[in-house]
C-alpha cells in the first residue's frame, strides 16, 4: 500500500502540473462536463420518472449489450464500459441468476427478483445525467416505455488506473458506445424550405407567360358571298340603302354592294 507521505507527494506533483499548464483539476472537470453536456443533451424527466419534461438528445448503442432496471425499481443497476468492451458487472450476473431460477423452475425470492431489460445494439435511450468524477465518467440512461414500463441505468467510463485522460479523449471513448441521433425536424425543416424557395422564383427566373393569342384576322367580305353570309361576318350594318335590284350595306370603315343578293363590291 501506498504510504501517506507518497500519496500527499503525488497530489503536490498533480497540482504543480496543472499549475504549470495553467489550469486546476476543477476547472478540467468542468470544461469536461460542459463538453459533455453539449455533445450529448440531457433531457429531463417527471419527478416520478413516467415521463418526459424536457427532451435531450436520443442516444443509439452502438455496442452490445447493457442492463436496464424498471424505474420503481429502487436499485439503478451500473454497467461498465473498458478496453473496449460493456460489462454487466454483478447485476448481469443477478439477472441470469433469475433466468436460470426460473428455468428450472424455482424462481429466486420475491424480494430478489426485479423487473430488467438488456439493451442491444442500434436501441435507443436518453440520458438524464453526467457526472465527473475523479476515476471516471458516469452516465444515467432512461429509456422509453416497453409495455408501460420505463427502465434506467448508469454507465460508467472508468479512467485507466493512474490516468487522467484528455477531454478529447473521454469524448472519443464514449463515442464509441453511444451515436447521437440526428435531429430528424430539423431535415424536414430544411426540407421544407428548399421546396418553398423552389417554388418562390425570383420574377426574373419564372417562365414567361402564356403569349397572348395573336389577334383574328380582319373579316373579309368576297364577292358573290350572300347577304347573310357577310352579316355573319360582319355583324349588322350600321344602314342600309335600298336601291332597287341594288342594296348597299353600310358599315363604319365599309360599303358592301349587293345585287340580288349577291355582293358584287366592297370597298
Amino acid at each position: 500500500m501506498f504510504s501517506r507521505q507518497a500519496i500527499i507527494k503525488s497530489i503536490v506533483a498533480a497540482a504543480i502540473l496543472f499549475s504549470f499548464l495553467g489550469i486546476s483539476p476543477r476547472s478540467a472537470a468542468q470544461g469536461l462536463q460542459q463538453k459533455l453536456e453539449s455533445t450529448y443533451a440531457l433531457t429531463k424527466p417527471t419527478d416520478d420518472k413516467s415521463d418526459i419534461v424536457t427532451a435531450g438528445a436520443v442516444l443509439i448503442l452502438q455496442k452490445d449489450k447493457i442492463i436496464m432496471y424498471s424505474t420503481a425499481n429502487q436499485v439503478m443497476p451500473q454497467n461498465t464500459y473498458k478496453a473496449g468492451k460493456l460489462s454487466e458487472g454483478a447485476f448481469g450476473v443477478h439477472d441470469n441468476v433469475q433466468k436460470f431460477g426460473s428455468f428450472i423452475g424455482h424462481p429466486p425470492p420475491q424480494a430478489a427478483q426485479t423487473q430488467s431489460r438488456q439493451f442491444v445494439t442500434g436501441e435507443k435511450f436518453w440520458v438524464t445525467g453526467i457526472a465527473v468524477q475523479g476515476d471516471g465518467v458516469v452516465f444515467t440512461l432512461f429509456s422509453d416505455p416497453y409495455q408501460d414500463v420505463r427502465y434506467q441505468c448508469t454507465l460508467k467510463f472508468p479512467y485507466t488506473k493512474g490516468t487522467t485522460p484528455s477531454t478529447d479523449e473521454v469524448l472519443a471513448t464514449v463515442a464509441e458506445v453511444f451515436k447521437v441521433q440526428p435531429d430528424d425536424s430539423a431535415k424536414s425543416d430544411d426540407k421544407g424550405n428548399q421546396q418553398q424557395g423552389g417554388d418562390a422564383q425570383p420574377a426574373a427566373d419564372q417562365a414567361p407567360a402564356a403569349e397572348q393569342a395573336p389577334p383574328a384576322p380582319p373579316a373579309t367580305v368576297a364577292i358573290g358571298q350572300s347577304t347573310d353570309e357577310v352579316v355573319a361576318i360582319l355583324g349588322q350594318p350600321d344602314k342600309i340603302l335600298n336601291l332597287g335590284a341594288k342594296q348597299i350595306y353600310v358599315y363604319k370603315d365599309l360599303k358592301v354592294t349587293f345585287v340580288k343578293g349577291k355582293v358584287t363590291d366592297a370597298q
